[in-house]
């Protein structure tokens, strides 16, 4: 496969724990699916994104993330969790994207915050905004909270094994879309 996986995080700060993630995932999956990954978030789309009402005011670069999104084989999206959803800026990337272009599009589902309260963003956030659009979600998604990682930055292995079975699931459903006719 020659295609491509699309990290996109949700998050203005950097370093991002958010950002970490996805980028690890979409990695690690393209590196399984024989594809290449690229990840930006919305401090790479840049200030204009939160300004624009429609996707023809965009210009260079963001109309480029945009078209990435949208060109992608396959999606790794992740936010940090905001008063128990996902952050604003990050559904504004998506109300601009064309409904059509994610249809059936394999997408990996990422979110951390500070405790586990929040665990169940992915299924009553995410999922829904995907679902919207006909994406495939994998059924397995990552959420994690601050306790989530050990020390030195990496998972510890009750999420690790979780993270593993996303990727995978990605890898296997970006693979299975290539065999399906257009």
């Amino acid at each position: 496969m020659s295609g491509s996986i699309i990290g996109f995080v949700g998050s203005t700060s950097r370093p991002s724990k958010t950002r970490a993630l996805v980028e690890v995932a979409a990695r690690r999956a393209a590196d399984q699916a024989g594809s290449r990954a690229d990840v930006f978030d919305l401090l790479d789309i840049g200030r204009e994104i939160g300004a624009a009402f429609s996707r023809d005011e965009l210009s260079g670069q963001a109309r480029d993330r945009l078209l990435a999104i949208e060109n992608a084989d396959a999606l790794v999206v992740g936010s940090p969790v905001y008063k128990g959803s996902y952050t604003g800026l990050f559904k504004h990337v998506f109300d601009l994207v064309e409904p059509e272009r994610l249809l059936g599009k394999p997408v990996l589902l990422i979110a951390t915050g500070g405790g586990h309260r929040h665990a169940l963003v992915v299924e009553h956030q995410l999922r829904p905004l995907f679902g919207f659009f006909g994406a495939l979600t994998v059924p397995t998604s990552v959420y994690a909270a601050a306790a989530d990682f050990a020390e030195g930055g990496g998972l510890k292995t009750d999420l690790e094994l979780r993270f593993r079975e996303a990727i995978d699931q990605l890898a296997a459903f970006t693979e299975r879309r290539e065999l399906v006719p257009a």
